[in-house]
């Protein structure tokens, strides 16, 4: 099992797909890495010789930042926006869509759960 900037890469998987699977790599920044790297795409990630590892290893971490350092900027990101208490910060804060989404119906996945507000009981339920 090939291991990469942290990550197993999992058995079985063309090398194409097989990348993606470190954070801040996506398909077309996997094309280009195992471009460079003169690797076919179509080659399954098992089969891969300990120098073909070296060599994407080697791309990666020299032109490509992934893993914890990407993560840890895109945290530094939002956590200036939020001190600067600019739009998007206050967004963030209140966990609302940050991009102009409309929230009025949907939104559920940043919102999270919808939570029922009791309604004011009628007179004729009173009595």
């Amino acid at each position: 099992m090939a291991r990469i900037a942290g990550v197993d890469l999992p058995r079985n998987k063309r090398m194409e797909v097989a990348l993606t699977y470190i954070y801040g790599i996506g398909r077309p920044m996997s094309k280009k890495i195992l471009a460079e790297a003169s690797i076919d795409l179509n080659k399954k990630s098992d089969t891969l010789t300990e120098s073909e590892v070296a060599k994407i290893r080697e791309i990666i971490d020299r032109a490509h930042r992934v893993e914890g350092d990407l993560r840890r900027e895109v945290s530094l990101n939002i956590k200036r926006l939020v001190d600067l208490s600019c739009y998007r910060g206050m967004r963030h804060r209140k966990s609302l869509p940050v991009r102009g989404q409309r929230t009025h119906s949907n939104a559920r996945t940043r919102k999270g759960p919808a939570v029922a507000i009791a309604g004011k009981k009628s007179v004729k339920a009173m009595k």
